[in-house]
């Protein structure tokens, strides 16, 4: 099963921040509706609901994502067995996709392990 791409918000509308805020500021009670259906969220992920709902009612957009999908240059670099400086000239090149959070770069595993796999072939293919 793939992962789901993160995803980024809009920034709410005032007419929706505010009663949202309001709910939020009187109730930690979680509960959403998944095709009609009420389900309690469970303790381990209502913290992370909650962030998520009270920087929407903030005026922030939210970008979520899983956090083992991607890694830091430095993680990746690590992953890959070779230099942080190699990595982004390779993400530069965009021989290894990269994504950015502001102005840091993340980096999907699964585009590291990819291009290990790659260069395993290379090797195996000039021997």
């Amino acid at each position: 099963m793939t992962r789901p791409r993160s995803r980024t918000s809009r920034t709410l509308p005032e007419s929706e921040r505010r009663p949202l805020a309001r709910t939020l500021a009187e109730n930690r009670d979680v509960t959403v509706f998944v095709d009609g259906t009420a389900v309690k969220v469970p303790d381990e992920a209502r913290d992370a609901v909650v962030d998520l709902l009270q920087r929407l009612a903030a005026g922030d957009a939210v970008t979520v994502s899983s956090v083992a999908e991607t890694l830091t240059t430095s993680q990746a670099a690590e992953a890959a067995g070779i230099s942080h400086t190699y990595l982004r000239n390779l993400t530069d090149a965009g021989v290894i996709p990269v994504e950015y959070r502001g102005t840091h770069r993340r980096i999907r595993k699964d585009a590291i392990d990819a291009w290990l796999a790659a260069q395993k072939r290379s090797d195996a293919g000039t021997v």
